[in-house]
């Protein structure tokens, strides 16, 4: 093949992208390769959170702990999740650490963490090994494999974030059937093996392009204003201007985000965390509620990428209502309903919901914000992830001992039909509303 050299070009909105390297003279292989790799690290390591809950019930039973203390760990373990991701983020970016050490790095530390739940039976040196050790090994992964394989898909970024992404949930949907069969020690054991295994191998094919990358056979400067080449467009336009950190702080919709982000978050660790145990304390079989639990992770994984796709056809905050709404229903309708296949169905929906929030928001960051300090500003959304954790697991946990389950899924219910609504007060930072008004004029002579 031969080397062709790389130009910089500039679209009409001033956005800088490098053209002319193929991924296969930069890696050896197609984008695609990244893509999958990214994915697979992320299926791995996705035990860690998605099937703690159902682990949760014999944890709780066999060590002594109370149910709101089995939870804790995982509010701890997903907060120490969220706040690593920032600075591993970081480090990528500015290339102080490649996404193959990333991913590996953080792949043995949830293999520590996975070890840990199989055979350790102090509660101290568990909240050591699995929520902090294994949350920053999850930190270390997610943030790597998010942030290389949008890279590579920069024409794709929201739907291939919304897939990578996914496979940090459906990943955990054969651990989670497995645990109601099969001893949790066996279970966890053999999860750790093939986390190892699948981060030496797929983390070793990780592998950044250079800054501003664009593929090849993309007209880039035609992508920015072609409406049929970009879905996209018109519904989603791109930032104003550059906004830092404070700037986008002052505009008021990075703290609305950020609050949205939170409540979301929180409802979809609710489902996560406390389905199985609030199918079995409604007189649930434990088949029932652990296939409730395995497909709303499903859902949860397989969906995010198609909403990406309809956020790119429709608009991101109106395809983010739609699923916040969808979430905030379906938890009202896991209290509602009484036979088993409909309590497995609302858990479908609610993982629906609960899952594709993430990489619509991820984006609106960058049509809001733009890039130069993205990682600034997505840093401070993603922080949000580690207050709903430590609500919508901790807190519900200590709630739940106290008023049961139903009324606390009922009000995050509510709470998630509110927040759907609040996404119409999300405004694009230094884009005037058009409102529609009366079109006066003067009148013409002779009418």
């Amino acid at each position: 093949m031969n080397h062709v050299t790389p130009r910089d070009l500039r679209d009409v909105y001033g956005r800088r992208y490098r053209i002319g390297e193929d991924a296969r003279e930069l890696t050896g292989h197609s984008r695609r390769w990244q893509l999958w790799a990214a994915w697979a690290c992320m299926v791995a390591i996705s035990p860690l959170q998605y099937s703690f809950g159902t682990a949760a019930l014999g944890l709780a039973s066999d060590r002594g702990w109370g149910a709101a203390q089995t939870l804790w760990l995982l509010a701890v373990f997903v907060a120490c999740q969220a706040l690593v991701a920032i600075p591993a983020a970081w480090a990528h970016r500015v290339r102080r650490a490649t996404p193959t050490q990333l991913v590996i790095g953080g792949g043995v530390l949830a293999a520590i963490g996975l070890v840990t739940l199989a055979h350790v039976h102090s509660y101290g040196a568990v909240v050591v090994g699995y929520s902090l050790l294994g949350g920053t090994g999850a930190g270390l992964v997610y943030a790597a494999c998010i942030t290389t394989s949008a890279r590579w898909f920069p024409d794709r970024r929201t739907a291939t974030i919304g897939f990578v992404t996914g496979g940090f949930a459906v990943g955990a949907v054969p651990s989670i059937f497995l645990l109601t069969r099969v001893e949790q020690s066996i279970v966890y054991d053999l999860t750790a093996l093939v986390a190892v295994l699948v981060v030496l191998v797929a983390g070793g094919l990780l592998k950044d392009p250079p800054r501003h990358w664009w593929p090849a056979d993309i007209d880039a400067q035609a992508w920015a204003i072609d409406r049929k080449l970009n879905r996209s467009i018109p519904h989603n336009a791109p930032a104003v201007r550059q906004y830092r950190p404070g700037e986008a702080m002052r505009t008021g919709a990075l703290p609305l985000m950020w609050l949205l982000l939170a409540i979301s978050t929180a409802l979809s660790l609710l489902g996560i965390g406390f389905v199985v145990s609030y199918g079995v304390s409604a007189d649930l079989s434990l088949t029932v509620a652990a296939t409730a639990a395995g497909m709303l992770a499903a859902v949860n994984g397989l969906g995010r990428s198609l909403a990406g796709h309809l956020s790119d056809r429709f608009g991101r905050r109106r395809v983010l209502a739609a699923v916040l709404m969808i979430e905030g229903f379906a938890h009202v309708g896991l209290v509602a309903v009484d036979a088993g296949w409909a309590f497995v169905v609302c858990a479908m929906f609610a993982g629906l919901g609960g899952g594709a929030f993430y990489a619509i928001m991820a984006n609106l960051v960058l049509e809001f914000f733009g890039e130069n300090s993205l990682l600034q500003n997505q840093a401070i959304l993603y922080s949000a992830k580690a207050v709903g954790g430590l609500v919508g697991i901790g807190v519900a946990a200590s709630v739940i001992a106290v008023v049961g389950y139903r009324p606390l899924f009922l009000g995050a219910g509510l709470l998630g039909v509110l927040t759907a609504l609040s996404v119409r007060l999300l405004k694009q930072p230094g884009r005037p509303a058009l409102p529609m008004r009366p079109q006066l004029g003067t009148p013409v002579a002779g009418e």
